[in-house]
């Protein structure tokens, strides 16, 4: 909160040097707006944290879905409702309320609106949470300002490319619908971005609360071995049904379906290199995150950078597969030294494996104009049977406990 409230000083400070920083000068009401935002927003990730900890996702989820609800029905209002409302009613109660002038603003203000109201429902997790310690905040610091360095970090990895292709590629090669057929093809990554997602929203809180058990490493390899095998099941899955996801996407952005099951692995290490990576916030050990980021992102720049004038976005997309697969190497290797967890190296690699496999056998296979459905059945069937008959009693000792 005491952070929050500096950054929301600041910004009210600077309003008219940040407006003019970003070319909006004379609307600098919006970057105050955008501050208050923000600021409530940061506020609100620490009784989040504790809805975590505290298991209660139903709790958790309710308020994500009220913000978005919130959101959502106030740009409704502002955007669409009240201009419909103030044309045919201009002597009504809405014409003190809704100025059309502001325009974009209002989607600010929604914003800012959902947050107020998050805050408020958060409020139980809040109140008992404003005595300031000057001990603990140099802790905090200490601990976390390393893993500022894995955020900025990690932005870096997953949106310079975005910003690099229209800048590197020639102007005869259309770089901005390269670039659209590149972001397109990302929206197919979805479902398994959403189940890695959900799985980091769940995952740290249960790592952490398990750490001074007796079985704790015990029980990280089994939730590593059954995320990598819902992971892979995922990747194949969208790989082999990709000529019915392409359909979310327009048309001529559907080129680059290719490069799809290539950022689809790509995810998966990512969400791998999060799990294993957890070790070095329960060591304090927070400054490998960022050597690991650092690192990952000196590997997407170079990539990028030596590749995009030849491969076009698909050097963008094979950067991003060598930076996590890298860092999930380096990860394992570092977390055996200051944190040891027997994971089963021989599992992941038999799926891993196997499903790669399956999918080139697909691939090839594969015709542009005429899908082969049984086939993309078919190997995803094997796989899952596969799985099913490997880790049988795995199963059956799971769910019985």
């Amino acid at each position: 909160s005491f952070t929050a409230i500096l950054f929301l000083l600041f910004v009210i400070g600077w309003k008219e040097n940040i407006a003019n920083a970003i070319n909006i000068s004379g609307y600098s009401n919006f970057i105050v707006i955008m501050g208050i935002t923000v600021a409530f927003d940061v506020i609100s990730t620490i009784p989040f944290a504790k809805l975590r900890l505290e298991h209660k996702p139903m709790r958790f989820a309710s308020i994500k879905f009220i913000n978005i609800g919130i959101n959502i029905g106030f740009n409704l209002f502002f955007l669409s409702l009240c201009p419909v409302i103030a044309k045919h009613f201009p002597e009504s109660l809405f014409t003190t309320i809704y100025d059309p002038s502001f325009g974009i603003g209002y989607v600010f203000l929604s914003n800012l609106i959902a947050s107020v109201v998050t805050l408020l429902l958060l409020f139980p997790q809040l109140k008992n949470s404003w005595n300031f310690d000057f001990k603990l905040l140099k802790k905090m610091i200490t601990y976390s300002f390393p893993i500022v360095i894995v955020g900025i970090t990690g932005m870096i990895n997953l949106n310079i490319d975005k910003i690099l292709l229209p800048k590197l590629l020639p102007a005869s090669e259309e770089p901005m619908k390269q670039l659209g057929i590149y972001v397109a093809s990302f929206k197919m990554a979805v479902i398994l971005n959403m189940f890695i997602q959900a799985f980091r929203y769940a995952f740290e809180p249960f790592f952490f609360s398990q750490k001074n058990k007796d079985e704790s490493k015990q029980m990280y390899v089994i939730v590593m071995q059954y995320f990598v095998i819902f992971g892979l099941i995922i990747f194949l899955g969208l790989s082999t049904f990709i000529d019915i996801f392409k359909f979310i996407v327009a048309p001529q952005y559907r080129e680059g379906i290719g490069i799809v099951p290539i950022v689809l692995m790509a995810n998966l290490f990512m969400g791998i290199y999060f799990t294993l990576s957890l070790w070095y916030k329960l060591t304090d050990k927070t400054k490998y995150g960022a050597y690991m980021g650092i690192m990952g992102s000196a590997i997407t720049l170079s990539l990028n950078f030596i590749l995009i004038p030849v491969l076009g976005y698909y050097a963008s997309a094979w950067a991003i597969l060598a930076c996590f697969v890298t860092m999930t190497v380096v990860s394992y290797l570092l977390g055996k030294k200051y944190y040891p967890v027997p994971y089963k190296l021989k599992n992941f690699f038999f799926y891993l494996v196997v499903s790669v496999f399956l999918f080139a056998i697909y691939w090839i296979v594969r015709d542009n104009d005429n899908p082969v459905y049984w086939l993309a059945i078919l190997v995803n069937i094997v796989f899952i049977g596969t799985v099913f008959l490997k880790e049988k009693e795995g199963f059956k000792a799971l769910f019985k406990k």
